[in-house]
């Protein structure tokens, strides 16, 4: 066992360490698993967390996650346990891949287990309820060790197509450009390219709102609206991301870059991502209960919206789309009114 993490402390493993980085990834959903093969194709020796023994013993085993990527060879170097203090034994760092409101309750019964070094690598995209807090903050505020031993990803990243190894692009955000240039140098290959970025608050808002957009793309489709209809919900979905994140001190330049419109873009157009398929069937009437039966599990966006919004009125910024979401979600507004509430707004300049 390990001991307790100084929370003063801002050591990390050395950058020009020869040895391997050890890494675990908690969460042995799609995109934790797909983490762990980006971490393994980089060199790095990973160890998979989850409570699911079967999916844990086959991804041991098996080399493979029928449950989340089926039809993909995972990397032999990668294994999986049930256990955390056999994943978080000696790791550099620890990437959390597990639903962002489940997160706090999970991470604190393993603070006690994290090495005194390591860096926290947040994959989750949302903002909890009743705190508001960003899942960067969450993370650090559960492990008990300072912001900048923690880092988040964030950009154009469906999880199958980079379980196939497809070319794609990602932001690494930490306050440290130090813990940044970890995560980096952890993850990079010849398919997976990251950049670093400081702007933590940024880089999370994009990830967090672009799926509420996600949703209301979905909706859109599911009503048969067309390409018009989509890009204006995108491109009006992106001020509301810009208009959140400034009001909250996020740089100006992340929300046109691969965290922001770049994610925002993936996210809503394609079928892989649960955001729009989940608001695609919302929109051809199912319930959201059905919806998530049909989806195939619940989207990160349906629990956040309300938390984003709830955000965004303490601080008086104003989310249209994003408010009527959470209207066709959880207040029971008809999704056929969805359009006509938001064109009926008044008119004003494009970039108000």
């Amino acid at each position: 066992m390990t001991p307790s993490p100084d929370p003063t402390s801002t050591d990390a493993p050395p950058l020009d360490a020869v040895r391997p980085l050890r890494a675990a990834v908690l969460g042995t959903g799609s995109w934790g698993t797909t983490f762990a093969v980006v971490l393994a194709d980089a060199g790095c020796e990973v160890t998979l967390w989850g409570r699911n023994a079967d999916v844990c013993r086959q991804i041991a085993d098996e080399h493979r996650n029928e449950a989340y990527l089926p039809g993909i060879t995972l990397p032999a170097t990668i294994t999986a346990t049930t256990d955390p203090a056999v994943a978080l034994d000696g790791v550099d760092l620890v990437a959390v891949a597990v639903p962002s409101q489940e997160a706090r309750h999970t991470l604190e019964p393993m603070r006690h287990l994290l090495p005194p070094t390591a860096v926290a690598v947040s994959l989750m995209k949302g903002v909890e309820l009743s705190t508001d807090r960003r899942m960067s903050e969450v993370v650090a505020e559960a492990f008990a060790i300072p912001t900048d031993r923690v880092a988040v990803v964030s950009g154009p990243n469906l999880a199958r197509e980079i379980a196939e190894r497809q070319p794609t692009a990602t932001v690494i955000a930490s306050s440290d450009e130090r813990t940044a240039q970890l995560v980096a140098r952890a993850c990079a290959s010849s398919y997976f390219r990251p950049y670093t970025n400081t702007d933590v608050v940024g880089v999370e808002l994009c990830g967090a709102v672009k799926n509420i957009i996600a949703l209301a793309v979905g909706i859109s489709q599911g009503r048969g609206l067309g390409f018009n209809t989509m890009a204006t919900v995108i491109t009006r979905g992106l001020v509301e991301i810009t208009r959140l994140g400034l009001a909250l001190g996020a740089d100006a330049e992340t929300f046109p870059g691969l965290a922001g419109m770049g994610d925002l873009v993936a996210t809503c157009a394609s079928p892989l991502s649960r955001n729009h398929t989940l608001g695609l069937h919302i929109g051809q009437g199912l319930t959201l209960a059905e919806a998530t039966v049909a989806t195939g599990g619940t989207a990160e966006g349906v629990k956040s919206s309300r938390s984003v919004l709830e955000l965004a009125r303490s601080i008086g910024v104003e989310m249209p789309i994003t408010e009527a979401v959470v209207a066709v979600l959880h207040e029971g507004l008809a999704v056929d009114q969805l359009a006509a509430l938001l064109l009926a707004r008044p008119h004003k300049a494009e970039g108000v």
